[in-house]
């Protein structure tokens, strides 16, 4: 029996860009939407069922929130989803497992699978949770391989497992021309511009760009750096920035909601992440070569599965400011170089990394667990 239109309930952050990015499809395609969640947001076409803590309470930790697992399970019952997809293993992913909702999807994002060093009983805990919540699921989806043998290694079948990215809208981060309103508001004017979009936390290593700036000035005096995103490194990095003589060649600019990143990465010359650990390819990457930007990235993750160094970018080791700012310098000084990196980006996540064939593949994958629970 085809299935039509679909009552999908998701539990997940209603807050994050992932978490609409990926609904949205969903919603459009004309498929009825709940959204599960403790964090507050609204999302034009879904039903939203926003988790209240008690008053009192300021933070939700995690024990309060798994103190609501029995409201989550009424919940469901009163929904009647057609699937359950949870995001996040040990959050959601946890809630939706004891609600004992069929079908259940989970997906995997990364630091909620695989180990953190330093952090021994966390990561005891974790795992076991992890095991627990997996052992229940119908399909589990993740963005990366190396994710794929982190599951297989916490007793998932291969068989469960399906590679889906969260893929880029790339009608939306495409090449366009540069802002004229960027360039006035940072004082870009004709200067080459190197853009960083991760968080400013410890994991990003943001220090090692920072600490790059002096080389690449000494070689491209006109070069201008955009540094966006939040975190507690902000101050200490900024710091850094004027100890180094550097500050004004730097715009710390905060958090960029994810519908003016386009016109960021369309008024800038060369994408850098300096990530010490990500899930797979991260969004910001995959979004920068979507815009037909070539991109300096480090050695962690899946990045050699999308970047091979020097065809259309550089994979550089972390925490190494010095050949960083070497492979800087080099796209600054050869735009043909830096044109040809982003044409071949920009084909590769048309072809790898597509919102919409992504999105329809989980469609799919959706109806057949829905026919096989209704035979």
């Amino acid at each position: 029996m085809a299935v039509k239109s679909m009552r999908i309930c998701y539990l997940a952050n209603a807050a994050s860009v992932h978490t609409v990015r990926w609904v949205k499809y969903f919603i459009e395609k004309g498929h009825e939407v709940h959204i599960v969640s403790f964090e507050e947001a609204t999302i034009k076409g879904a039903t939203m069922h926003i988790l209240k803590l008690p008053v009192l309470v300021k933070n939700a930790t995690f024990a309060l929130k798994l103190a609501l697992v029995f409201q989550i399970y009424i919940l469901l019952r009163r929904i009647k989803p057609d699937v359950v997809h949870a995001h996040y293993v040990t959050n959601y992913g946890l809630f939706s497992a004891l609600s004992n909702c069929k079908p259940f999807v989970l997906t995997a994002w990364g630091s909620d699978i695989l180990t953190v060093p330093g952090e021994r009983f966390l990561s005891k805990i974790k795992r076991l949770i992890s095991k627990l919540v997996l052992s229940r699921t119908d399909l589990v989806t993740c963005d990366a391989e190396h994710m794929k043998a982190a599951l297989n290694q916490l007793g998932v079948q291969k068989n469960k497992i399906v590679l889906i990215f969260f893929g880029v809208d790339t009608k939306k981060f495409c090449p366009r021309q540069k802002s004229d309103v960027l360039e006035k508001k940072f004082g870009i004017g004709d200067a080459p511009v190197v853009i960083s979009l991760r968080n400013l936390e410890p994991l990003y290593d943001v220090e090692s760009l920072v600490k790059s700036i002096p080389l690449v000035l000494r070689e491209v005096p006109k070069s201008k750096f955009i540094i966006a995103g939040r975190g507690s490194e902000e101050h200490r990095l900024k710091e850094l920035a004027e100890s180094l003589g550097v500050s004004s060649s730097v715009n710390f600019i905060g958090f960029v909601p994810n519908d003016e990143l386009p016109q960021y990465l369309n008024s800038v010359d060369v994408y850098v992440s300096t990530s010490l650990s990500d899930a797979g390819i991260a969004a910001s990457t995959a979004e920068a070569m979507a815009c037909g930007l070539p991109v300096i990235v480090t050695d962690v993750a899946d990045n050699r599965k999308w970047v091979t160094d020097g065809e259309n970018g550089f994979v550089v080791l972390g925490k190494a400011p010095e050949i960083l700012a070497e492979k800087i310098i080099y796209l600054l000084k050869n735009e043909h170089i830096r044109k040809h990196f982003g044409e071949a980006n920009r084909h590769i996540i048309e072809e790898r990394n597509n919102y919409y064939k992504e999105m329809k593949k989980m469609e799919t994958l959706y109806t057949e667990l829905i026919r096989r629970r209704r035979k």
